[in-house]
């Protein structure tokens, strides 16, 4: 490792250190922290105040309503967006949304964003020297079904550079959101790839201090997902509740 990549990764190291010990011993976080130093605009943006309660009938007012039909079925294939094949590695990401029990959570509008081959949004924030890909928007959105599966056709994301500090690059990932039966209900998290070189590197993968709880957040190459000369395949499931819940960004803003 460089002397970069040993400073940040010793910043980390030391700041989950710190959180076991506070923790005590048998004690763990399965949920990311809001205020985690190494993640730096965690520390000016984390919530410092108590919730307000609200209206639910008076949100759901101005929240944006939708059904099956609004949802149409090419929604979930990201590649068929443009007038041409998008670049990079196409792949199937597929998964169940389930409660803390098993059960399989139906008709949950899923939603996906996500950097293109080259680590690019479309976004007029995102500046950084990469290429951008005009047959990918990198957006879809698809309905669990009976069984609470979800299914996307994409292309793998590539890593890209953040300035949280020297030489920051974020693992490859995709971004996902869960509506509920409400838009109040909402929870916004991350999948990653198998065995990504960043991880120990990247502080928003390690706000989630508990190991057990950051693998949750990896997908598993499937090769029985994978299609000859068409796509690989990922399996990643979700799970909404319970001891083995998905950690999630409810209360956190994300990066891009």
């Amino acid at each position: 490792m460089t002397d970069d990549q040993l400073a940040t990764q010793a910043e980390i190291s030391a700041e989950i250190a710190t959180i076991a010990g506070t923790l005590g011993r048998g004690a763990s976080e399965t949920q990311p922290r809001l205020d985690y130093p190494p993640y730096r605009s965690s520390v000016l943006r984390h919530p410092t105040k108590d919730l307000h309660q609200v209206d639910p009938e008076g949100i759901e007012l101005w929240a944006p309503a939708f059904g099956h039909r609004d949802v149409g079925a090419l929604e979930s294939d990201l590649t068929v967006q443009g007038r041409g094949e998008p670049i990079g590695e196409r792949m199937v990401v597929t998964g169940r949304v389930l409660d803390g029990d098993g059960r399989p959570v139906r008709r949950q509008l899923v939603e996906i964003w996500q950097a293109n081959a080259g680590g690019r949004y479309i976004h007029q924030r995102d500046q950084h020297p990469a290429a951008l890909d005009p047959h990918f928007t990198g957006m879809g959105r698809c309905l669990t079904d009976d069984d609470g599966t979800y299914r996307f056709t994409t292309i793998k994301p590539g890593p890209y550079p953040w300035k949280n500090h020297r030489n920051a690059w974020r693992p490859a990932h995709i971004h996902f959101s869960l509506f509920g039966t409400e838009f109040t209900q909402r929870l916004v998290t991350q999948m990653y790839f198998p065995s990504d070189p960043l991880f120990d590197l990247d502080p928003i993968v390690q706000t989630v201090v508990d190991p057990r709880s950051r693998e949750r957040l990896v997908a598993a190459y499937d090769h029985d997902l994978s299609q000859h000369e068409w796509s690989t395949g990922y399996r990643w499931d979700i799970v909404l509740t319970g001891t083995h819940r998905t950690p999630t960004e409810d209360e956190t803003e994300d990066d891009a």
